[in-house]
């Protein structure tokens, strides 16, 4: 996978996952905050496989 991400894309699904994560743990808003996952290894990649499919770069 390339890398397709810019910083500003990278840092927002970074936190954003992260922000899910600590909040799906304790079961604040249930499991399904753990897609934040996704955002997390997406962000911290640099890539993301959606946006090779559609042919977007915001790097």
């Amino acid at each position: 996978m390339s890398n397709n991400l810019g910083i500003l894309d990278r840092t927002l699904r970074i936190a954003s996952g992260m922000l899910l994560l600590s909040l799906a743990a304790p079961g604040t808003i249930g499991s399904w905050g753990y897609v934040g996952v996704l955002g997390l290894l997406t962000g911290v990649a640099g890539g993301c496989p959606l946006y090779s499919l559609l042919g977007l770069d915001t790097r």
